[in-house]
């Protein structure tokens, strides 16, 4: 995918911003630290710093995973660790597998979203995000990362403004919510104040 096709005049350093607040599961479960990317690279290289994978330490959780077939969390942990070394490809299954078995848990499908999306797969993200909002419809990192991926996965700015404008209604003091403003004042300074697609709703 081209980055440069989506980003349709919009600052970069503003959505170099709120790339960087791609948010899977910061807030809960087993997960560590955020899943973040910044707008100076396209999906499939993430341009923040990645973590050095830790080689021993995937070994023992993928042992561990495959010696008990139940086990949600060291599946979890160990799609993190690929995840966090900018690996969405090997999080994927891991991802998968996890909520295979725990199907509610938001943070996890979200997580799988945004590895779709690194991986240039943004129709499987959004309908993994739609998951995520059947689980939880009011979740701020995943309305976060729907206009995020509505934005520069497919073109859809009036959808990423849709999004974003839930975020701040639902969330108005969230982190997610200070990013998402800052997408929103970015799509009114390139469109004149007027929200891509002229349906007007330009302002907060």
């Amino acid at each position: 995918m081209s980055r440069d096709a989506v980003i349709f005049g919009v600052a970069g350093t503003v959505f170099g911003l709120l790339l960087g607040w791609i948010i899977g599961s910061q807030q809960a479960g087993p997960r560590s630290g955020p899943a973040a990317v910044t707008a100076s690279a396209p999906p499939t290289a993430p341009a923040d710093q990645a973590r050095p994978l830790d080689v021993q330490r995937a070994t023992e959780l993928e042992r561990q995973a495959k010696a008990q077939p139940s086990d949600v969390v060291s599946r979890v942990q160990l799609a993190n660790l690929y995840q966090d070394a900018q690996r969405p490809d090997l999080a994927i299954p891991w991802y998968e597998a996890a909520f295979k078995l725990n199907p509610k848990d938001v943070n996890v499908s979200t997580d799988l979203a945004v590895c779709y999306y690194y991986t240039e797969q943004p129709d499987k993200a959004l309908a993994q995000i739609d998951t995520s909002l059947a689980i939880d419809p009011k979740h701020p990192p995943t309305l976060l990362n729907q206009g995020i991926i509505r934005a520069f996965g497919k073109q859809d700015l009036p959808g990423a403004l849709e999004s974003w404008q839930k975020v701040v209604q639902i969330a108005p003091n969230s982190p997610e919510a200070a990013r998402a403003k800052e997408g929103i004042e970015g799509l009114q300074s390139a469109h004149g104040k007027t929200a891509p697609g002229g349906s007007g709703r330009g302002g907060l």
